[in-house]
This record gives structure tokens, C-alpha cells and sequence, in this order.
């Protein structure tokens, strides 16, 4: 056991700790191999065992340890768990679990998400032409998930590869069961992500663009995006009646679900400020925004609190999610970092509210005792629960 595990972990959890910092230490691909197998035994044995918590408590230990320690651990229990290796009848295929994400807000009510059949069949036969490479089987989540329906765990994630790539072989008959989700009535502005998995030949090419035109050239992701919206949105054109969507291109789970996150905090920050002025009729004129870094070690996310220019109580909030260690770090001089302040500043500024301000400083990350809503920031700094004016007769909102 190396010297900077905690001895009084799991035993599962400590030899993670071990291999993950033997595989970021490693010095040459030789070593990088060994290093790997074992680490990936050590995630499979954990990953298709009891339900545990192993892998994230490794990941907490690590996170005021060696950062390439950490990312380490989190690629490989990424990769294990969205990905592996299944032989039926002799024949050994590999199986990637994949999203396509559709970022969506609305000024009404946003798909709950579940698929007709038919649609199931016509979005399974868009992934087939313009997404997955020839010969590779597709299996499809029966509903569009959101992000709070999808697996919270790397061995959820685990169990929703297998079964998929089950079906995909045909080797199970029984859909994906999808959690129901709450207060989805309540959010304009969030994700959908059709769900699945790819199943090939091991070694044989999933996408498309891994494969190459008459001519020997490579298909562009760009090409697959192009076709794939033009079909799908074509599919799905009912169920985002009233909606702006934007899809991106299907990729790998965890990688997506990043790229997600990222998208959707400028929509989510657009539905904010739209439902204030249309529902709400408070015009962006009339607006101030206050915004704060909030967190523990370092900023987690920034909560942006409107309140009218008339007086300092909060009347809407919205959480804008850090997603990088570079987003995370907080403001010094002596910190080179991503500006996202400025980015909300400068989309605020496109919707139309003026007067804006940034508070300094890191707040606590609080919520409501009673209904465990998040508080938002005022001018003076107080952390508040958002509430509507009686007058306006409707109940706050928030958005993802």
C-alpha cells in the first residue's frame, strides 16, 4: 500500500488508490500496460459485484490529492463502465454505451420524454445510417432521459451497458427501465438524451467517421452531425413543439454528458430571464442580476439572483454549474483561469438587463431547511429564498 493511501479505507477502495497512482506515475507504455490490466480487473471485479460505493469513495479521497491520480482513476472507471467486451457463440464483440443529447428550452412545458415505438424504430434507423458504422447493432432506451434519470453511479452505468447491449444481441427482450423524474413539469430549460448502445465486432470500427468513402478519405463528424439532425429533428419535431433544441452529435456517455452540462447553462440562463419578463412581466430593464461563486475549497457553481431595481429582495435565482478544475479555481491574481463571470455577464447583457454585479469572494452553498431550494445572492450579498411578489400569482421556478 503506498504511503499516501488512508489505511483505514475499504480494502477495494485502497487498491484502486494504489493502481491509479502506480498507472499516472508510469513512465513508459510498457509499464503503462501493466498498470492498466490491473486496473481494469480491479474496476470490472468492482463494477459487476455488490452494490458499493468503492469507486466514489476513491475518487473523494483523491480530490485535495494529486489531480493526476484522480483523473486517472475517473478515466478508466469512465471507460469500464461505459464500455466492454461480451462473446455470444463464439463471437467477441465490443459495446459502447452512447447519448445523443437535445438541449431544449421553452416558454411552456418541455417533452417528458418517453418514445412511440415507431419513434424508437425511426431514430434507431437514423443512428444506423448517418451514426453507427456498418454491421454494428443498435439498442435504444425506450424514452429520452433527463439528466436526474440517468445512472448516478459507474455501476448504474455498468448495468445499463450490459442490458442494452443485450438487447442489441438479442439476448434480452425487456426494455431499459428509465426512473421517473420530479417536478419535470417545472423546468423550461434542460436536456434530453436518447440513450443506447453500439455493438461491434471486436476491433471493428463503432462510428461512422471511423470509416472512409470510395475515395479512401475518412466521413467528418460533421457530415454524421448534419445528417443526424436533419433526420432526427425531423423524428422528434412533434414531441419539441414549441421548443428551441439544439442536438448535438451522439458520442460516448461521459463525454457527452459534459458537453451537455456545458450547453445548457446559457439556455437555462436565457429561460431564466425570458419567463421573468413574459410570465413574471418583469422586463430585462427593469432587472438586476447579482451574481456569487459558491462552494466549499473552491467555487462549484455560481448562483445568479435577480431581484427588481425597485428593491434588494431576490425574486429568482438560477445555478450557472462549474465543470473544470480551470472554472473552478478561485479569483487571484496569481491564478490563470477560465472568465465565466464574464461569459454571464456578457449573456445578461445580451438579454438585456443592465445593471449587473459581481460579489467577491467564495459563499457557502446553501438551501431552504424547509423546502430545499437553493438561496440566491441580493446587491448587499444576503443569501435569500427567491420569491415571487404576491401580486404576479405564480410560485418561483428553477431551472436546471
Amino acid at each position: 500500500m503506498s504511503a499516501s493511501t488512508p489505511a483505514r479505507l475499504p480494502r477495494d477502495t485502497q487498491r484502486l488508490l494504489v493502481l491509479a497512482e502506480g498507472l499516472a506515475r508510469s513512465g513508459s507504455q510498457m509499464e503503462d500496460s501493466y498498470w492498466q490490466n490491473l486496473l481494469g480487473s480491479q474496476l470490472k471485479k468492482i463494477l459487476l459485484g455488490k452494490k458499493s460505493q468503492s469507486i466514489e469513495t476513491a475518487l473523494d479521497t483523491l480530490l485535495d490529492g494529486d489531480i493526476n491520480v484522480y483523473e486517472t482513476l475517473v478515466e478508466h472507471a469512465e471507460t469500464h463502465s461505459e464500455s466492454l467486451e461480451i462473446e455470444v457463440g463464439g463471437v467477441e464483440y465490443d459495446v459502447l454505451l452512447f447519448t445523443a443529447p437535445i438541449v431544449a428550452w421553452t416558454r411552456y412545458q418541455l417533452p417528458s420524454g418517453k418514445l412511440t415505438l415507431k419513434q424508437r424504430r425511426a431514430l434507431a434507423e437514423q443512428i444506423q445510417q448517418h451514426i453507427a458504422a456498418p454491421d454494428v447493432r443498435v439498442a435504444l432506451a425506450p424514452a429520452l432521459a433527463s439528466f436526474e434519470q440517468l445512472p448516478q453511479s459507474f455501476q448504474e452505468t455498468r448495468q445499463w451497458t450490459q442490458q442494452l447491449a443485450k438487447q442489441a444481441l438479442g439476448l434480452a427482450s425487456d426494455t431499459l427501465v428509465i426512473r421517473k423524474s420530479a417536478d419535470a413539469e417545472n423546468i423550461l430549460a434542460d436536456v434530453r438524451f436518447l440513450t443506447g448502445a453500439l455493438v461491434a465486432p471486436k476491433g471493428a470500427a463503432l462510428f461512422r467517421w471511423q470509416t472512409t468513402r470510395p475515395d479512401g478519405a475518412f466521413i467528418s463528424r460533421e457530415d454524421c452531425h448534419r445528417d443526424w439532425l436533419a433526420g432526427s429533428s425531423e423524428v422528434l419535431v412533434d414531441m419539441f413543439t414549441g421548443c428551441q433544441a439544439e442536438y448535438l452529435l451522439p458520442d460516448a456517455f461521459y463525454i457527452n454528458c459534459r458537453e451537455a452540462d456545458k450547453r445548457i447553462r446559457p439556455y437555462a440562463l436565457k429561460a431564466a430571464v425570458t419567463w421573468l419578463h413574459t410570465a413574471a412581466h418583469f422586463p430585462p430593464q427593469d432587472l438586476r442580476a447579482v451574481i456569487v461563486g459558491c462552494g466549499e475549497r473552491a467555487i462549484e457553481e455560481y448562483r445568479i439572483g435577480f431581484s427588481s431595481k425597485r428593491d434588494d429582495e431576490v425574486i429568482y435565482g438560477c445555478i450557472w454549474p462549474v465543470l473544470s478544475k480551470e472554472e473552478a479555481a478561485i479569483e487571484t491574481p496569481e491564478i490563470d483561469q477560465v472568465d465565466i463571470p464574464g461569459e454571464i455577464v456578457d449573456l445578461l447583457k445580451e438579454l438585456g438587463i443592465t445593471d449587473i454585479r459581481r460579489l467577491a469572494g467564495v459563499y457557502p452553498i446553501d438551501f431552504c431547511d424547509d423546502c430545499g431550494a437553493p438561496y440566491f445572492p441580493n446587491a448587499l450579498g444576503d443569501m435569500m429564498h427567491p420569491e415571487l411578489p404576491e401580486e404576479t400569482d405564480l410560485s418561483p421556478q428553477h431551472f436546471h
